[in-house]
């Protein structure tokens, strides 16, 4: 059996998998904000940072281990556990100091890992992905390295604000004292994968991208962007590695505790996103992920570290090789939700028989689909955008706007994925609205892909039980064929005789939304 972990913003889960039955055999989460709730961190985050500072207690995450696999020795037999892998979220990162190696190696089972790890942080907080705090940091890296799109060609990413190398200079600015104490940074990733190892190991390529310090075409750290972030940053990192990357065996201090195996190993942990590729079976290009949420998300494999001339998309490493694209627009739900309400409308006019009722306007009426400020392309939209039919604009006929609001998120999507090359073979459609037939008719017709719903619960969680495995040396995509099975009776085919007309409504689209775009 190989197990998985996630350590997200909200929670900690664990997937116990089976490969002889081919089953998931344990799910288990511990929430933080309610089963630990003397952190006072109710989303899993400290409330009312100041200058949008938004940073997590990592004691709270250790706190979480322990009491995960206390519930998971009583109800799974973790002597068969035969590899460890898993993720966190992205972007978060951990400061230690030199006494971490030493505390790891002597962890006593008849303690705690809260106790015992504690006096090791050198930071009491670790800035998280949500962190808006380093505007000024990122311009100062973007000046030193000549500008945005040279930050970008190296690391796959422009210069932003919550990843880990703008953090990492605000706190060197901020409390140059404690950044001096520092002897090693983690990121979450690696900090939980530390543990269980009981010495530390390095981040990985996946994770490691999210930072603005990797070197995508080198697959170590940028020497230049380290020296723009803070001075001898190089050696506070361990080189980054492949996900896969067998760490040695787990710490003593798990197996004598919890009754995992002794020689159970542990591979290195990536992140959420780069983990979540691979729980839904799309680490192959042509394969493209589309998460539908309050955010919708865009993210698929690509075979080489091609980067966003626009500086939109981000470039991650692919746990299974290679590279990843992930594209975010956060004008998703949140949007859907505005035409909905602002019409007066219920859900059912999103729905497969009210957008048949529209059909034959597919791809006449144009919406910038944006309700607030985007991130893809950026801009502060102050709302909609219509150009069409006098019953669209004026809402006369409300199914047109709905049409034209999803058919221009599902253009936007398309428009801001083309710098990657790849063909889109396949969509595996996931989120709330993904259960809608409509709107993944809609996906399937704007894209000319088939479609296919995954319902997969925890899917970070078991990318990571799925890295675990191929750590092992099981082959990946015959294991992702097993557990990242599409729903029953999910799947959609587009309709052919719609590719020349969404053809050209995406370039109807990128013509106006360059005019509104202008100065």
């Amino acid at each position: 059996m190989f197990l998985g972990f996630d350590s997200s913003t909200q929670s900690l889960t664990a997937v116990l998998i089976d490969l002889e039955s081919g089953e998931i055999r344990t799910q288990l989460s511990v929430n933080f904000g309610t089963e630990l709730p003397q952190y006072q961190s109710p989303s899993g985050f400290i409330p009312g940072g100041i200058e949008g500072e938004v940073h997590a207690n990592p004691l709270m995450w250790l706190e979480a281990l322990d009491l995960l696999f206390s519930r998971l020795s009583k109800v799974a037999d973790l002597s068969k556990v035969k590899m460890i892998a898993g993720s966190g979220q992205q972007h978060g990162s951990v400061y230690l100091d030199d006494t971490f190696e030493d505390r790891l190696a002597k962890l006593d089972p008849a303690g705690d890992l809260l106790s015992q790890l504690a006096p090791a942080l050198s930071r009491a907080t670790s800035p998280i992905w949500m962190d808006t705090s380093t505007t000024e940091e990122c311009a100062e890296i973007t000046a030193a390295l000549g500008g945005g799109g040279e930050i970008c060609h190296r690391s796959g990413s422009i210069a932003i604000e919550r990843f880990t190398g703008p953090q990492i200079r605000r706190f060197y600015k901020k409390d140059p004292a404690g950044y001096e104490r520092t002897h090693q940074i983690h990121l979450v990733s690696s900090f939980i994968a530390s543990v269980l190892a009981g010495k530390s190991v390095p981040i990985d390529f996946g994770d490691g991208a999210g930072m603005n310090l990797m070197s995508l075409s080198k697959l170590g750290w940028d020497t230049d962007l380290l020296a723009a972030t803070a001075p001898n940053l190089c050696s506070k990192l361990l080189p980054p590695a492949a996900a896969t990357s067998v760490q040695g065996e787990v710490s003593g201090y798990f197996s004598q505790k919890y009754g995992i195996s002794a020689a159970c190993r542990v591979a290195l942990f990536t992140g959420d996103n780069p983990a979540s590729l691979v729980g839904m079976g799309a680490t192959t290009p042509g394969n493209v992920v589309i998460s539908l949420g309050t955010s919708d998300t865009f993210f698929a494999a690509m075979p080489g570290p091609k980067t966003d001339p626009a500086g939109f998309g981000h470039v991650f490493g692919n746990p299974a090789g290679g590279f990843m694209s992930l594209i975010c627009f956060r004008n998703g739900s949140l949007a859907r939700e505005a035409l909905r309400d602002s019409l007066g409308l219920d859900w059912a006019a999103f729905d497969r028989e009210a957008l048949a009722a529209t059909s034959s306007a597919a791809g006449e009426n144009l919406m910038l689909p944006f309700y607030g400020p985007e991130i893809t392309p950026r801009h502060d939209f102050s709302g909609p955008v219509l150009k069409g039919s006098a019953a669209f604009e004026t809402g006369a006929d409300p199914g047109l706007q709905v049409r034209a609001l999803l058919e221009g998120q599902f253009l936007n999507m398309r428009l801001h994925s083309e710098w990657m090359g790849v063909k889109v073979e396949r969509i595996r459609l996931t989120g709330g609205a993904a259960k809608n037939d409509g709107i993944a008719q809609l996906v399937a017709d704007i894209f000319q892909a088939p479609v296919e719903r995954l319902d997969v619960l925890n899917s970070a969680a078991l990318g990571g039980a799925l890295i675990a495995a191929a750590a092992d040396g099981h082959d990946l995509p015959a294991i992702q064929e097993i557990f990242c099975q599409a729903a029953a009776d999910s799947s959609l085919e587009p309709n052919l005789a719609l590719a020349g007309v969404y053809q050209n409504a995406l370039r109807a689209f990128q013509n106006l939304l360059h005019a509104s775009l202008a100065p």
